[in-house]
């Protein structure tokens, strides 16, 4: 008996987009799993805009090929399969945003339930007032309900958060939290480490164009350096003991002023017994590498930032 394969949410195969002589997309290829809430993580300039461009259809490419639930990118948009929300631009100022949601979803064959759509957008308390004097946040969340309308199957969320305070950008991110729970495949573009850390299943590193990585965090960060800090109490030389324990002079820091002394390896389990064991350290922290950490040592010889 055969077992039908699910159809990828999204399928980009070897995919190439050049402006010119600049290439922005350099044979990018990528799966995407249905339910699967991916992060698209890369510095200002990484390709990350131009790749959602090519998978919502406003672009092609010049090489490859991108399906979205086996469907190119126009015939998904049209049939109502992708949902999108932009940085900017696309609100009439001088609409209430109850009048933005009934228009567009007058434009639409088929629709989800107004009343139902600005429910879970979270605009229902402000439905009243014009665009123009909604805020960053708020705006956001109307860009969300007109996403829904729909009711797609896929999101793409091209930089959700950009130039919203903590509280307006924690507000959004737990509304996608319960769109992802209710099974929609999710795919956001950020250059802010901590949400792709806070907020996918799977993390896909960008830089000049191309993947570099593509995995969990903890795939990322493993065989990275992890850090281990403690107090010295014994009148041994530090790194006469740190030479013992196999260590490098260059993985080791110590403060002789604060008796602290830092270790950089990744095998602080074993080093910890060792220094625990000997006695001559107290007040023991490890910290784990995180997404920044693993981000840095991708992309360190490219010379491109990203905020943390």
């Amino acid at each position: 008996m055969q077992t039908s394969v699910p159809v990828p949410a999204l399928a980009i195969e070897s995919v190439t987009k050049r402006f010119g002589a600049i290439t922005a997309v350099d044979n990018v290829s990528l799966e995407i799993r249905p339910g699967e809430v991916l992060a698209l993580l890369g510095p200002n300039g990484a390709g990350k805009t131009t790749l959602l461009d090519m998978v919502l259809g406003f672009a092609e490419p010049n090489t490859g090929s991108i399906h979205a639930f086996g469907e190119t990118p126009k015939r998904a948009a049209s049939n109502g399969h992708i949902g999108a929300v932009l940085q900017d631009g696309g609100l009439l100022d001088d609409l209430t945003v109850g009048e933005t949601i009934k228009m567009i979803a007058a434009c639409h064959y088929s629709h989800a339930p107004v009343a139902d759509v600005m429910r879970r957008a979270g605009v229902a308390h402000f439905v009243s007032r014009k665009v123009k004097k909604c805020s960053g946040g708020q705006k956001q969340r109307l860009r969300f309900a007109l996403a829904l309308l729909t009711d797609p199957q896929l999101l793409i969320l091209d930089e959700p958060t950009a130039g919203l305070d903590a509280t307006a950008r924690r507000e959004f991110w737990d509304t996608m939290h319960t769109e992802a729970k209710r099974g929609r495949t999710i795919v956001f573009a950020t250059h802010y480490l901590r949400e792709a850390d806070d907020y996918a299943d799977r993390v896909v590193l960008m830089s000049q164009g191309r993947v570099i990585a593509d995995g969990s965090v903890d795939d990322m960060t493993a065989g990275l350096q992890r850090k281990l800090s403690a107090q010295w109490i014994s009148e041994t030389d530090p790194y006469d003991w740190a030479a013992t324990a196999g260590l490098t002079p260059e993985q080791v820091d110590y403060d002789a002023k604060l008796q602290r002394i830092r270790i950089a390896t990744p095998d602080t389990d074993r080093i910890a017994e060792q220094l625990l064991a000997t006695k001559v350290i107290r007040h023991l922290n490890i910290v784990q590498p995180g997404i920044e950490e693993a981000f840095f040592s991708l992309t360190e010889s490219t010379g491109q930032e990203v905020t943390s």
